[in-house]
């Protein structure tokens, strides 16, 4: 949170209320759309009403903030070809419901496969230290929070049968292309604090620059999205352009030098597949040639897979852009709940879709 924030504490209802009445008096005679791209933040949002205490002049929208819904179809069926071959397959306990083109790891477990739920990649590394007559991969979904994770996995030098199939995307090209979206306007972003904690707040600057549109980092609690809208609100009409920092409790300037590193050495930005989003410039993490070994994608030979992103009446596209509100979607809980996912947003809890789903619930 910011200073005021910081020094009144999570649970100040005065300041809330203060607050809150900075937003109304700054949002005064103008629209303003507020784009946030993490599900965390979507989750915090709705499940605290803080739409509710905006004044009708300030849109808040859910971008593509969710790892899960936004993992391309052709890698979970690429996945789930691997466990029909036999191999073990590990990843986040999500993913395993992920809905791809005629399957899901879930129901390849059901009839028999090898797919195991995992905490993180060390995991599946003990996994195939353990099994070393099996080929073991683990599926890693992920913005930049995760990856590091998984390549300082690859960088101790893992047992010969572990592989990764990489589905890890970097934000800031999905900011950057939300931007470009013709009638697609954006006023200020809340960028993710968690992505935020790796790589700090300067990396938002370019596309803050570029654009003429605010970026804060935002905490969690309630009164830091309400601060992160007051400091919005407070550079349009300033009219500045920055990325600041509000979660200044966790996230430093400069993001997290080890990190950092360890991204570097495992892996390179290449062209990447979101979900619903199509192919999007240097947006993912792909494993350095020299780990050509520990590749899933270079360590087996794949038939071409004719993958189906988007199921037929599904607007999962739609949603992870902000296009509509998850209910505008026919299917929504009818066809598509949490129970049985027909989209992805519906599967994970940083998907908009199960959130508004559990809050409607609620």
């Amino acid at each position: 949170m910011g200073p005021m924030a910081e020094q009144s504490g999570f649970q100040d209802a005065r300041y809330a209320q203060a607050v809150t009445a900075e937003i109304k008096r700054l949002s005064q005679n103008r629209h303003v759309r507020i784009v946030h791209v993490c599900g965390t933040h979507e989750d915090t949002i709705s499940s605290n009403g803080i739409r509710s205490l905006l004044p009708e002049s300030i849109e808040l929208v859910a971008g593509p903030g969710c790892p899960v819904c936004v993992c391309a179809a052709e890698d979970v069926d690429m996945a789930i070809e691997l466990a029909r071959q036999g191999h073990t397959v590990t990843t986040f306990g999500d993913m395993i419901r992920v809905p791809s083109t005629d399957s899901s790891l879930a129901k390849e477990k059901s009839e028999g496969a090898d797919v195991r739920v995992v905490y993180g990649a060390n995991e599946a590394v003990k996994i195939a230290g353990e099994n070393p007559n099996r080929e073991v991969i683990f599926v890693a979904a992920g913005f930049e929070t995760t990856a590091p994770t998984i390549a300082l996995e690859v960088l101790r030098k893992p047992p010969e049968n572990f592989s990764v199939l990489t589905s890890l995307k970097v934000i800031p090209p999905a900011m950057e292309l939300l931007m470009n979206i013709e009638g697609f306007a954006v006023d200020g972003f809340i960028t993710p604090g968690h992505v935020s904690v790796v790589t700090g707040t300067e990396v938002f600057q370019p596309l803050a620059t570029k654009y003429g549109v605010p970026c804060v980092a935002g905490g969690f609690e309630p009164l830091d999205v309400l601060e992160s809208i007051r400091m919005i609100l407070l550079q349009i009409e300033e009219g500045r352009a920055e990325s600041e920092n509000e979660y200044r409790r966790v996230v430093r300037p400069g993001g997290n030098p080890v990190a950092q590193k360890a991204l570097s050495d495992a892996f390179d930005l290449r062209d990447a597949p979101w979900r619903g989003l199509g192919i999007i410039q240097d947006s993912g993490y792909f494993l350095k040639e020299k780990f050509s070994d520990f590749d899933t994608r270079r360590k087996y030979d794949f038939s071409p897979i004719d993958s189906i992103d988007i199921l037929p009446g599904c607007l999962c596209h739609k949603v992870i852009l902000g296009m509509i509100d998850p209910v505008d979607c026919p299917l929504f809980g009818k066809r598509c709940t949490p129970a049985d996912p027909y989209g992805p947003c519906m599967v994970g809890h940083e998907g908009t879709c199960r959130i508004r789903h559990e809050n409607l619930v609620l």
